[in-house]
């Protein structure tokens, strides 16, 4: 018993090959994927041959009606010799094929794949087009390179075009122009070409295909390829001088205004703000990569690959058989597994010295927590606050209450850690509501020709009041 995976072609029989029509008149039981395709009414004339259209009309999705072909071919397959037909060709865009051949090594039934001739070849002579570097794709499992030309199947109808357009507009601006392909293989092939945004305003069928042309990588400006390509070109030896110049040393403190600057967008709850600035954010990762390219030291593709490793690694429970049922299940497991990877002598290495001196803080007194360094509840940090206060007020001389203060805000730090408080960010919210607050005195005291500098502390504290008052009544 051998399974004879064959293809029909891409549209009129005579595209196929005599092995394939000599296969068909054996005699052999036959089983169509489905009838919807030219070739089969000159093949199977007689309606001798079996199909799976039957499939098509009783299951939820393409998936489940592969799963049943496979099982069917298979099932037929233990009675004899049988021949599985799709249209094109067998290993081209065909999802069923690529099930049915690892069903049949798992069940040790012989199979035996004949060329045929694919929508591919029949669209490159459509378009006429060397298809040299382009890329085939499904559109039911779409993975595309925008910067390389595309030819798309399994455009069946017009919601399967409304689907693909809504993902191709993540990658392609919407004017982007494509050419759908109708009928290819057949007598009345025709091609029409559509801007991306009018792709579902039309009908789709059966042996429809869409050519998407490729983006040059200036254009490519919704994917990190096309990004990748933009920073490549200024450090290219005729780009940008600035760029040239840059060090990872130069572009530090660039990293750092960006990094606040981001946090900063958080804090406004400004999603558009927000999205600008990790973009600025993942500019520096980038330039720090093309500078290390440049001294042979690193690439992006080592930076990408070290997280995307680390993060299969340290999440087991995911990409493998590791269990976690809670977070606090998965950062035991984190740091666990960070432990196997950079054994330290210290709890406390690792810790940037480069750290805002509260998040340094509340991150090594977590770190010492982990191995049960801390006092059992809040009783105790809260009495350490309370005589740190008092050797505070005991100090005597710059130096002395220096050092008391740092102890009071390490106890803090501590308090807000064990509430959840992020320290570094309750003091930016602080700050900011400061001034806030402050701008709107200076407000006040102008609308009311006052200076600031001429009023004592009393009359300080009325304007300051007085906004209060305003901002608990929500008219500031």
């Amino acid at each position: 018993m051998t399974v004879h995976i064959i293809g029909l072609g891409p549209g009129r029989a005579g595209l196929l090959t005599a092995e394939t029509v000599e296969l068909l008149r054996s005699g052999t039981p036959v089983i169509l994927r489905t009838r919807h395709h030219p070739t089969v009414d000159t093949v199977d004339a007689g309606r001798m041959f079996a199909d799976c259209d039957d499939l098509y009309a009783a299951l939820p999705g393409f998936e489940d009606v592969y799963a049943a072909i496979v099982e069917r071919v298979v099932a037929a397959a233990n009675a004899g010799d049988v021949v599985y037909a799709v249209p094109g060709h067998p290993l081209v865009a065909e999802r069923s094929v690529s099930l049915l051949v690892a069903a049949l090594a798992g069940v040790d039934i012989p199979m035996k794949i004949y060329p045929a001739v694919s929508f591919v070849d029949a669209a490159a002579s459509a378009l006429g087009l060397d298809f040299g570097t382009t890329q085939v794709c499904d559109a039911l499992d779409l993975r595309i390179d925008a910067q390389r030309p595309a030819l798309i199947s399994q455009v069946h109808d017009r919601d399967g075009a409304t689907d693909l357009k809504l993902r191709l507009i993540d990658i392609y601006p919407p004017s982007h122009e494509l050419v759908v392909l109708s009928d290819l293989g057949t007598d009345a092939a025709s091609s029409r070409t559509v801007p991306l945004a009018d792709l579902d305003h039309r009908p789709f069928g059966y042996l429809d295909t869409l050519y998407v042309p490729a983006l040059a990588p200036i254009e490519d400006v919704r994917r990190l390829d096309g990004l990748k390509a933009i920073v490549s070109r200024l450090h290219a030896p005729d780009g940008c001088p600035w760029d040239l110049e840059q060090t990872h040393e130069s572009l530090r403190q660039h990293l750092l205004e960006e990094a606040y600057e981001t946090l900063e967008a958080i804090d406004s709850g400004d999603a558009a703000r927000l999205s600008e600035e990790l973009g600025d954010l993942l500019l520096q990762v980038f330039m720090h990569a093309e500078v290390a390219d440049r001294n042979g030291t690193f690439a992006l593709g080592d930076i990408t690959e070290h997280i995307a490793r680390k993060l299969i690694h340290r999440h087991p429970h995911v990409f493998a058989d590791g269990e976690a049922q809670t977070a606090d299940d998965v950062a035991a497991n984190w740091e666990r597994l960070k432990q196997g990877e950079k054994p330290r002598e210290s709890v406390l290495d690792g810790v940037p010295a480069t750290l805002p001196a509260l998040a340094a803080s509340q991150t090594i007194q977590g770190r010492a927590r982990r191995i049960g360094f801390d006092w059992p509840d809040i009783e105790g940090p809260l009495e350490k606050l309370a005589e740190e206060i008092g050797e505070f007020a005991r100090a005597d001389g710059v130096t002395e209450r220096e050092d008391e203060f740092g102890d009071i805000l390490f106890v803090i730090a501590n308090i807000g850690q064990r509430l959840g408080v992020d320290a570094e960010q309750a003091l930016r919210g602080a700050n900011a509501k400061f001034r806030r607050r402050f701008g709107a005195v200076e407000a006040l005291a102008r609308d009311r020709s006052l200076d600031l500098r001429d009023l004592d502390l009393p009359g300080l504290d009325e304007l300051w009041d007085e906004v209060k008052r305003e901002e608990r009544a929500g008219r500031l």
